[in-house]
């Protein structure tokens, strides 16, 4: 195994990391195999290493400079829409073409239980974007009515939110996911703030620790049921099992009443969620679990089944089972089904959304985008990019495409990172860089 941890003044940090990590049987030149091998609907997978540390490499973050902007494919061309914000995690198209922008930091720190649990958090501190002085928790709104690519209006939308993440809008009620709860707020088309209290529809599991604390939210195509994912309270229920009750699922709420349900569940960390527009089914991107090898295990994208189960935390990628989770469960590992399409391992997906428009290249037509924000637990670094799953008849057909990469810089420090997608009314595709600072708009080449 290789704990990598830079700049190079904590060379002797690394060494002691490595050293400790070598009385596990994994050496420590173990940097993992090419990612691009787990990508698809059917994989091998390796066998599982276990590690007293695992191994943690995460890009430091030097940012964009002037004029710097992400490397796309062949057709398309990209520039920012809007830069010096705060955090940008997710991005909601409102009817008119209003574009949301939820600003959002995580709720606060975890327990620190264990010496690799200072190292990650040391580690993971990174990779966040400077100017944290600003404010977030908020959703700002960009305006751009000529269609020119420079927003006309910004304004702050809503704030003094508690770490949002996912929006949707039905008729006028427009619904916020907060970490804690869903909030609806009373809306009108063309308004660019509300000033008016929202009211809670339902609360959601949060802290006091809230490991994974982005709620990301969609409405049923009928409008009368919300969807939101509840990721898990740890990586591997190293915080107890308790922590994790109604986490590590994706719940269905009753729009009227606020009534909620388990819709499925042993989900990691949902994200993305959205209607497949043919099929109309809902699909999801998924963090897997970490810390049992660089190739364990694969993020994935995922139609989802209502009362399935998924394997978090007794078993991934359907009936693998993972031996630190004790007791075990046997009766809901013999349930767990695999998912429908690993993205690599760590890559860490965040964002989803399926292109209806006509502004891109009509290869694009039908297809997913994923927003990878990139991963930490991998000596070699994945992700960090912006890739194209082609569909057919409703499900992913052929290989995932890099569409919008350059996130990293050739000494693999970060750029930015990508975070929630969205199609804004021209049919481009939207960005929100969280480490940038900034929300990218891709069009075609002209």
């Amino acid at each position: 195994m290789t704990v990598v941890l830079r700049p190079r003044r904590w060379s002797y940090l690394r060494l002691a990391a490595c050293l400790i990590a070598s009385l596990n049987v994994a050496g420590c030149n173990d940097a993992g195999s090419d990612p691009n091998v787990q990508i698809g609907a059917k994989l091998n997978l390796p066998q599982l290493q276990q590690f007293l540390l695992p191994p943690m490499h995460i890009a430091s973050v030097v940012g964009w400079k002037e004029n710097e902007t992400p490397t796309v494919a062949d057709g398309l061309q990209i520039k920012a829409l809007a830069s010096g914000l705060q955090h940008p995690r997710s991005l909601y198209v409102l009817p008119n073409g209003d574009v949301l922008v939820v600003e959002s930091k995580a709720p606060g720190t975890e327990p620190i239980k264990r010496p690799k649990d200072f190292i990650m958090k040391w580690v993971e501190s990174w990779a966040t974007s400077g100017g944290d002085t600003g404010k977030s928790n908020r959703i700002s709104l960009l305006r751009d009515a000529d269609g020119d690519g420079v927003p006309e209006v910004r304004t702050v939308f809503l704030d003094h939110l508690r770490s949002p993440f996912g929006v949707a809008l039905v008729g006028n009620d427009l619904y916020v996911a907060n970490t804690d709860a869903i909030v609806r707020y009373e809306y009108h088309t063309g308004e660019t703030q509300i000033t008016k209290p929202g009211t809670t529809l339902t609360e959601l599991p949060g802290g006091p620790i809230d490991h994974h604390w982005t709620k990301s939210l969609v409405a049923s195509p009928d409008g009368s049921l919300l969807y939101v994912g509840v990721g898990s309270n740890s990586n591997i229920t190293e915080n107890g099992i308790e922590a994790e009750k109604n986490r590590a699922a994706i719940w269905e709420v009753d729009r009227t009443t606020g009534r909620s349900r388990i819709f499925a569940s042993g989900l990691r960390n949902p994200n993305g969620l959205t209607f497949e527009p043919q099929s109309h089914a809902l699909w999801a991107v998924v963090n897997e679990r970490d810390e049992i090898g660089p190739d364990l295990v694969p993020d994935y994208l995922t139609s989802v089944k209502d009362g399935a189960f998924y394997g978090w935390p007794y078993s991934y990628y359907g009936q693998n089972v993972d031996p630190r989770v004790q007791p075990q469960r046997p009766d809901l590992v013999a349930k767990a089904i695999p998912p429908d399409y690993a993205l690599s391992s760590h890559v860490a997906p965040l964002g989803l959304v399926f292109y209806t428009g006509n502004n891109l290249p009509a290869s694009y037509r039908g297809g997913a985008f994923v927003g990878e924000h990139g991963s930490w637990n991998r000596p070699n670094l994945n992700g960090y990019k912006v890739v194209f799953v082609p569909f057919a008849d409703g499900h992913p057909n052929g290989p995932a495409k890099d569409v919008v990469t350059g996130f990293l810089n050739s000494d693999e420090k970060s750029r930015g990172r990508p975070v929630g997608l969205a199609i804004d009314k021209s049919g481009d595709l939207l960005i929100a860089d969280d480490v940038g600072n900034k929300v990218w708009m891709v069009s075609s080449k002209k």
